[in-house]
């Protein structure tokens, strides 16, 4: 998504962009003190911030039908997992969340999310929430799936689950302009797919080329140019039934920058 932007492929109308990876809880917890301008979030994360962060329009991560797993040795239950403690790759996670809302509230203890495909596989932890390529990876492990969210979200409520957002500090100014240019790396980055992918693999922790083609596939698409009328609606669906939860400390304003 960012590659044009670091390449130098795209105006961008004076913005000057400064490339910072983290992982996605790190990032959750630093929109806390406001501390990036622009910030990929979990959306389980959003209402922590909204009043310092707005969401931007585009750069969401939704998985139609499919999206984070939970695994253990063997497939377990919903009653089960309900009284197994569950590995998970941070509490701010959307993951989390819809976890939450798919089996109730549960035993967990939080690691790295690149760690705990290994812990599970290893007897570490009886079973583990994999966000990101563990999705793809577990089986090499001998793992197997207990639980898809995408799909138990789907079969909810018809709609892709949206689990990354992209969001701007509200101070920020310009905020239509650069909206405007980081859309624009999208669209060239989705147009210049195989360049974009060489720029990415720097970053895919050892996927090989198959893989890591096959979960970009899966997670930047249209609906990361642009949420549209069903997107928009399904993150006020999982922020809805989040409120319901108590998992947010005031009442959610969903806030799209232009």
């Amino acid at each position: 998504m960012f590659w044009a932007l670091m390449k130098g492929r795209i105006d961008t109308r004076g913005f000057e962009f400064e490339q910072v990876t983290e992982d996605i809880q790190t990032l959750n917890l630093w929109a806390v003190e406001g501390r990036l301008e622009v910030t990929a979030l979990s959306l389980h994360a959003y209402p922590f911030v909204q009043d310092r962060y707005a969401l931007l329009p585009h750069g969401a991560s939704m998985g139609d039908g499919y999206g984070p797993v939970v695994v253990a040795e063997r497939p377990l239950s919903l009653d089960e997992l309900r009284e197994t403690e569950i590995l998970v790759p941070g509490s701010r996670t959307t993951a989390f969340l819809v976890l939450r809302m798919a089996i109730g509230d549960f035993a967990y203890q939080e690691a790295p999310f690149d760690q705990i495909a290994d812990a599970v596989a290893e007897g570490r932890a009886d079973a583990g929430l994999l966000i990101h390529e563990g999705q793809l990876t577990y089986g090499s492990l001998g793992l197997a799936k207990c639980l898809d969210l995408g799909e138990w979200w789907l079969l909810e409520t018809g709609l892709p689950l949206p689990l990354g957002v992209n969001a701007v500090r509200r101070d920020v100014e310009r905020l239509p302009e650069l909206s405007a240019v980081l859309r624009r790396s999208i669209e060239e980055g989705l147009a210049n797919r195989h360049e974009a992918m060489r720029y990415a693999l720097g970053f895919g922790r050892g996927l090989d080329d198959e893989l890591a083609d096959r979960f970009v596939a899966m997670y930047v698409n249209e609906l990361t140019c642009d949420y549209g009328e069903e997107g928009r609606q399904a993150v006020e669906e999982l922020l809805r039934r989040g409120e319901e939860l108590g998992a947010f400390p005031e009442p959610v304003r969903v806030d799209f920058t232009p």
